[in-house]
């Protein structure tokens, strides 16, 4: 469902412009810089949606700093009200930027034309678009152009932590980040009632599709030493190929069909 046009959208973000890096701005080894301490490790969230997600996290995490990018304005700003609510001030004064959470307004598609290489610590995608057509394919976050990208940004060894309540994406994903190089591990199809599950931050759609009894998907893949020299064919995952990744003995299965 297409977000309706928020009124006055242009003037609430300019109100907020100190949480808002332009896209012109950010550009390679620059995105430290943009924080109170642009020594501690930068995070990525790609896609950030109304925010919970990213405030959450900052706050579990205040040692580390997070750049949260979303490409619809309207979108990014119901997360910038929100994370300006979360620290409020005196009264009667703006309120007090967050010391370790930014936005912007940006396509993942063009990553390495923000960050410069090993720039970035860690990536998050939360609940992204599946694009379900095969024609689509290289529209999908997990599809190989962008693995390769997320790779150039991050040094050999770091995280990306994908969930997604699409069990087709997810089958997908796995098959695309080993075909890639990348080291899939925490493999579960039922986060919730997972080990994982305490250090869990939950973000807005995924509290709502978990209460209407969808289950949670959730991979951390770790970046290979390389790139691959060419982007490989993805098999379509069936359900054999889904059996076969081992995960954890206190995860249960749940059979359901993925929304489109």
């Amino acid at each position: 469902m297409r977000m309706r046009r928020k009124k006055h959208g242009d003037e609430r973000r300019e109100a907020l412009s100190h949480l808002l890096i332009d896209a012109a701005a950010l550009t390679p080894g620059q995105a430290r810089g943009f924080f109170t301490d642009p020594a501690k490790p930068l995070m990525l969230e790609i896609g950030c949606g109304k925010g919970d997600f990213v405030i959450g996290m900052a706050k579990k995490h205040p040692e580390w700093n997070f750049l949260a990018m979303e490409r619809v304005p309207d979108v990014i700003l119901c997360a910038m009200e929100k994370c300006s609510a979360e620290n409020p001030s005196a009264a009667g004064e703006a309120s007090l930027p967050p010391d370790n959470i930014r936005f912007c307004i940006a396509n993942a598609n063009a990553l390495t034309e923000y960050f410069a290489p090993g720039e970035i610590d860690g990536i998050y995608l939360n609940f992204s678009d599946p694009w379900p057509k095969s024609g689509h394919e290289k529209r999908r976050l997990t599809y190989g152009s962008f693995l390769a990208q997320y790779r150039t940004v991050m040094d050999a060894g770091r995280t990306v932590t994908f969930k997604t309540d699409n069990r087709g994406l997810f089958d997908y994903s796995l098959l695309s980040f080993e075909a890639n190089g990348w080291t899939c591990e925490d493999v579960t199809y039922d986060l919730h009632n997972s080990i994982w599950n305490a250090d869990n931050v939950v973000t807005e759609y995924e509290r709502n599709f978990s209460e209407k009894g969808f289950s949670i998907n959730r991979v951390v893949a770790y970046a290979p030493k390389t790139n691959p020299d060419v982007l490989p064919v993805i098999p379509k995952p069936d359900r054999t190929d889904a059996d076969s990744v081992q995960t954890d003995t206190d995860c249960v299965t749940v059979e359901k069909t993925n929304k489109m």
